[in-house]
């Protein structure tokens, strides 16, 4: 079976392991997907990472994060852009996430970037996702 948006199928496989509380998740990996998992253990929504090789694409293997009462720390992850509907800002029109709870992920020139890190750095983008 094809995946017509793999960045997509990452993104649910990580709510449901979060909501079925797992403690980690393995998917299909590329080096998109790394760069995303590392972006958000960075700014503090999954524990670790790890990219396994195997004689395919390998294999990304993310351990996911609860706080002390057992609740994941993702309360909501979605796609901003998609296949059909390409989302993309300048510097200027990045709005922040739930207030700025939440982080926004914009795929530019310099590679992924945060919505904080592209205001700072005055570039603008694709936006891929929203974590909050």
């Amino acid at each position: 079976m094809s995946i017509t948006d793999p960045l997509a199928d990452m993104l649910t496989r990580i709510r449901n392991a979060g909501r079925a509380r797992h403690k980690s998740v393995d998917i299909p990996g590329s080096k998109l997907k790394a760069q995303l998992a590392a972006l958000m253990k960075n700014e503090g929504f999954i524990k670790n990472y790890k990219f396994i090789k195997d004689n395919k694409q390998g294999i990304l293997r993310v351990y996911l994060k609860y706080d002390k009462n057992d609740n994941h720390v993702i309360y909501g992850i979605e796609r901003a852009s998609k296949p059909s509907r390409r989302v993309y800002v300048g510097s200027k029109e990045i709005r922040p996430v739930l207030n700025g709870l939440g982080v926004a992920v914009l795929s530019t020139s310099r590679g992924l970037k945060t919505d904080k890190q592209s205001r700072a750095e005055n570039i603008g983008g694709e936006v891929l996702c929203n974590i909050w």
